[in-house]
Parts: C-alpha cells; structure tokens; sequence
C-alpha cells in the first residue's frame, strides 16, 4: 500500500494543506473529524472497491436489498450475521454507511423490532435513507430508520438498545473511550454489542496516526486487541470476547487484522444478596477470573451473590459453571 512516504507533498490528509518544513518535508497535523467524513462523503459518491468489505455476506440475507446498496459497503467483516439480532429486539448500527447491516438486521427483527443506523456523513444518509423504501416494500414492514449523529454522541435514549454493532468503524474515532462509554449508555441491562473492527499488531506510530488517507482507511486509528479490549472493559462491559477472522493489510511491517469482538452490559442489583448461591467453574483450563476479579478453580464450590449468581447463568457465561440453589436465608452484600 502506498504510504504517507511516497504520497506527493503538496497536500496533506483527505487533501488538508500541509505544511513544509525547513528540509521540504511536510509535516501532517492530526487528523480530525472533518477529515474521515470528507473521505467517506467522497466514497459515498463515488464507489471505492478497495474499501470494500472483503468478507462475504450470505446471499439470502440480501436479497431484499437494493443492489446499489451493495457498492458502497465499506467494512472488514459481517457482525450483523454473527451477533444474530432476534425477533422484536432494538438494534443500533454505528456508522451505518449505506445501510446494508441495518437492512440485514431488518429481516431478523421482524415487523415487532427496531433498526437505527447512526452515521455523520450527509451521503452515506442520503443513500441509505432512499433505499429504505423499497427494502421495506420487500421485506412487508418499516422497522429501519436512520439519524446523524457522532460515535461519540450517539442520539439514541439511554438503555433502549439490546444490540449495537458496527462495521470497522470505531479505530475511525478519535476518542475511543468515548464511543465504549456510549455505547454502554444506551444498552440495556443484558444488552451486547458485536463489533468488527481492525486492529493492529503492534501500536501504530505517530507518523501512520497523522495521514488522514490511512485513517480512513481503517488502518491508522487502529488499536491493538489488547487495547480495544481494555477500553471496552473501561467503559464497564463484561465478558468480552475477540475472534480473529483474518490478515487485512500489512503497513510499513505493521499488521492490521479483522477482529470481531463481542461485549455485554450487565448492572448490579440493588438488592444484590447472599442467598446461598454457589458456583463450580467447569473449565476448560484450571481457574477463570471474572471481570469483577473473582477467580474460580476448576471443579471448586465457591459463594456468590444473587446478581454474580444470574450473570454466570448468561451469556457469554452460561455453559461453564454449575450454580447451585440458595440453601439459607438471605443477608446483604456489597
């Protein structure tokens, strides 16, 4: 891929001036909002297969959709077919595009859900917006509908959400503990997100994180998997979970791999109690450690409380412990 090294001089990021140095070379300034929603306004417009999403979609969940629909797919995987949104559940897209993974989502929730698409980019909107007629005289109902808004404000009520996804679209922030803050604002409790993102292998360096092209192309905003999972757990997620699905794009010895990442939001009772719930974590491996610190041996009963004991019966949980019944009167915790 062509760098920031062999691009010509006389412009900078997304065609940003840049600003010569004494020894003629430019020096980038950092990249902003403006210019990722420029760069994808302009492929909005003007289709960029090298964006496109190398990961093949299921020909059955498209066929209600608009072929031009297809053209302006930009992402790195598929998490609306893996995260499996059910009948009657509301749904948040983040950065929508054109609105294929909305599209997709509409056919699983039903005539009884709700589908929002949030995207910054008037283009993208548009697109999308004329297209969800006619995806919905197909699919026989209007569930889709789609707002402007910003990763980092996202216009959607607090915990109305039970699934938020996105396509390679969070490394495009520039405040990432932002977009998990936010995307824990507006799910509720027991709500998830599948995210499909690029990450990188080691951390990109300042000289990549400053040329605008690169950003956009999902390759300079790139966190590592380990910091992409220390920010979502920052923000309050349990059980987060990555899969690797495969090699993107190697940059300057950087490589940049398609990770889904998986999340949950779950809220502490009020009422939180010692019941007389037990746990017996049944492996693989000799001891788990939760999110909350606890660390379970393989094959050991261990106390827990009324609101571990239900999160250890979810998912992504449920299936490795055995919980017990409550066996004594109730007494406060926490």
């Amino acid at each position: 891929m062509e760098t920031s090294d062999t691009r010509k001089a006389e412009t900078g990021c997304c065609g940003a001036p840049a600003t010569p140095t004494d020894s003629g070379r430019e020096v980038r300034r950092p990249v902003h909002r403006e210019d990722v929603r420029d760069f994808y306004g302009r492929a909005a417009e003007a289709p960029q297969a090298e964006l496109c999403c190398p990961t093949a979609y299921d020909p059955n969940e498209l066929s209600h959709i608009p072929e031009a629909v297809l053209a302006i797919s930009y992402g790195c995987g598929s998490p609306m077919a893996q995260a499996a949104p059910g009948p009657g559940e509301t749904v948040v897209d983040l950065g929508a595009g054109g609105g294929i993974d909305c599209f997709i989502a509409a056919r699983h929730v039903g005539p009884t859900g709700t589908v929002i698409g949030v995207d910054m980019t008037d283009e993208m909107l548009q697109k999308a917006t004329a297209h969800a007629a006619p995806v919905a005289e197909r699919l026989g109902y209007t569930v889709t509908s789609f707002r402007k808004g910003y990763l980092e404000a996202i216009p959607v009520d607090d915990g109305s959400a039970d699934l938020v996804t996105s396509n390679c679209v969070v490394n495009l922030s520039t405040d990432k503990p932002r977009v998990f803050a936010e995307i824990h604002r507006v799910l509720r409790h027991g709500g998830r997100f599948v995210i499909a993102d690029i990450v990188a292998d080691r951390p990109v360096p300042e000289a990549l994180r400053r040329d605008g092209e690169l950003w956009g192309a999902c390759i300079a905003g790139a966190l590592t998997e380990r910091d992409f999972c220390a920010a979502a757990e920052a923000a309050g997620f349990y059980g987060i979970t990555l899969e690797r699905d495969y090699l993107w794009k190697t940059v300057e010895g950087i490589r940049f791999y398609s990770t889904t990442f998986r999340g949950y939001r779950y809220d502490k009772a009020p009422d939180c109690l010692f019941q007389g719930q037990t746990a017996v974590y049944l492996g693989p491996g000799r001891s788990f450690t939760d999110d909350d610190g606890h660390t379970y041996l393989r094959g050991e009963v261990v106390e827990v409380c009324s609101d571990t004991a239900a999160k250890l019966q979810a998912v992504p949980y449920r299936g490795r412990f055995a919980v017990g019944d409550p066996d004594r009167p109730a007494e406060p915790c926490c």
